[in-house]
Parts: structure tokens; sequence; C-alpha cells
């Protein structure tokens, strides 16, 4: 990886990615470019200089002029920063994606992180602590992932029911394969993958409307909601729980290769070992572009 210079020309450099290569490779005419992102990780727009002595030509010209990264593949690498295009020229408020840890049940660990307890010895041992996800009996109880969506605002009231076009009806879940997948919150039911790419990396898409398990719209309007975490128009809900595989709820293996140990008490205050791996689940607005890394620990007694 390296940068490019932007100093003078615009450069273009655009590689395929390891799915695009393999298409391209089975030379029957599959590979078709029907969508592609623009991004734009390398930019710090802080560097606007609207007092720049040259006039106005030279605002963004350290912007224009910073250099770039090159193509590279990995898809676990590229764009993490989307950028998202909309027409109007009347909007004061994006539209964004948030945690919700107000309702009962939707708070993450007070470590910081959503637990997952892969295995039923563990869903006993702590099962009852705040935070704690069932990863092995989801649908038995423990805590749930809540992302609320809409405009977060004291300027416009709640009461307002927010434009179509900044509703987001689809939402897209990136989960590491080999720890664990997404279920519903409601009863446990384990959602379809769409794709696993060549990382391991599982990627599901929900819909409002199709996806009545997950996404649904939010329907509470009143200003002084105690358990809403959207101060202005409200859209969406996107609410799951996370299913361990059954590498980590039947084996150390993952554990001992790519986690480590740790201690905290349960219920009773028992302070007791495990086993944990960190990781993120990304959830993505389809609509809107808004992005979100979730902290989860998978754990093991």
């Amino acid at each position: 990886m390296a940068f490019l210079d932007n100093s003078g020309d615009i450069i273009l450099d655009a590689v395929l990615t390891d799915t695009g290569r393999m298409r391209l490779a089975k030379g029957d005419g599959s590979f078709k470019i029907t969508k592609f992102a623009l991004g734009d990780d390398e930019i710090n727009y802080s560097l606007y200089d609207k007092n720049h002595t040259s006039g106005s030509a030279y605002y963004d010209l350290e912007i224009l002029q910073t250099p770039v990264l090159e193509a590279f593949t990995n898809n676990t690498s590229t764009m993490k920063t989307k950028l998202v295009s909309i027409p109007r020229t009347n909007l004061l408020y994006m539209p964004v994606v948030q945690l919700n840890e107000l309702k009962d049940g939707a708070a993450r660990h007070s470590s910081g992180s959503f637990m997952v307890a892969v295995d039923s010895d563990t869903e006993t041992r702590w099962g009852t602590v705040a935070g704690i996800m069932y990863g092995e009996n989801p649908n038995d109880g423990g805590s749930y992932v809540r992302c609320d969506q809409g405009l977060d605002t004291t300027e416009i009231s709640p009461t307002f029911t927010i434009d179509a076009d900044l509703v987001e009806t689809q939402y897209i879940v990136e989960i590491d394969n080999r720890f664990g997948s997404i279920v519903s919150a409601k009863d446990g039911s384990q959602a379809s993958v769409s794709f696993i790419d060549d990382d391991n990396v599982a990627t599901y898409f929900f819909s409002l409307g199709t996806d009545l398990q997950y996404v649904s719209e939010n329907t509470n309007r009143k200003a002084s909601a105690a358990q809403e975490t959207i101060s202005g128009p409200r859209g969406t809900i996107f609410q799951f729980k996370i299913l361990s595989s059954l590498d980590l709820n039947t084996s150390t293996h993952l554990f001992t290769l790519l986690g480590s140990t740790a201690a905290m008490p349960d219920s009773g205050s028992t302070v007791t070992s495990y086993k944990y791996i960190d990781t993120n689940v990304r959830v993505q607005g389809a609509t809107t572009g808004y992005r979100m890394d979730i902290p989860v620990r998978f754990i093991k007694l």
C-alpha cells in the first residue's frame, strides 16, 4: 500500500477486488460492473481555508492536492467512509443511525462491549448481568442490539414525519462468520446470509416491510419519550441478537488463537475468569449510507 501524488494531474487508479477478478477469470460474461462507490478516507476537511489571501480558488487547494491511497484489493480495508449523494439543497440535518441503549435489555455491558456468552455454561454464569447476550439460546433472554434512525436534533420536533428520502429502509450487517451469525431479537430465528466473502465476513441484508423481525417503523412521536435516542423526527428501528458459531460453542481453539483471558463478577459478585475474542459488527444503512461499528466480545467460561 502506498500514497499517490495528487499535486498535479488528476489520477485514476482502479483495481478489481478478489471477487471481481474471480468473475472476470470465468470468461463467461458474468463480469459486469453494475454498482460502484466513492469514498473520502484520506481527506481532512479542516484544511479548507476560506480566509486564504489568494482568493476563493485557493480555499480547497490543499484538500485537492492531498495524496491519496493507491487502489488495493482487500475488501476489508477499502473505503471505510463512503460518500452519499443527496440532490436536495434545503437539507439542514443529515439522517443518522444511533445505538439505543435506553430500552430495557438493549444496553451494552459496563466494559463497553456487547458480550455474547457462547455456550450454556457461560449463559448460566453471567446471563443475568446487563449487556450479556445468550449466544447458544438467544430465545431464552439476554441482551440485544437496537439501532434507531432519524434526525437527531432538538430544532425539529419528533411530531413531524421524516421525509421519505431520509428514512432508512434497508440495513446491511457485516459480521465475522467464524464467530457468530445474526438472529432475531424477537424469537431467536436465524437470518439468511446474503454472501460470505473470501475473508470469512458474512453480509446480511434487511428491509423494512420484508424483514419484520428486524426492521420496523418508529411510531413514537412524543417529544418527551424517555427511552428514545433520536431527538428529532424518527425513521426506523433495527434490532438483532447474535448467535455464537459452532466453533466457539464447542471449542476453545479460536479463543486460544485470536483471543485472551480476563475476569469479571457474575450477578452474585463472584469473580470468575473467562476467555474472550473482541470484534466489531458493522451496521450500515443502504439508503442513507450511514455506518456504525458495534463492539462485540464473545466470552467463554
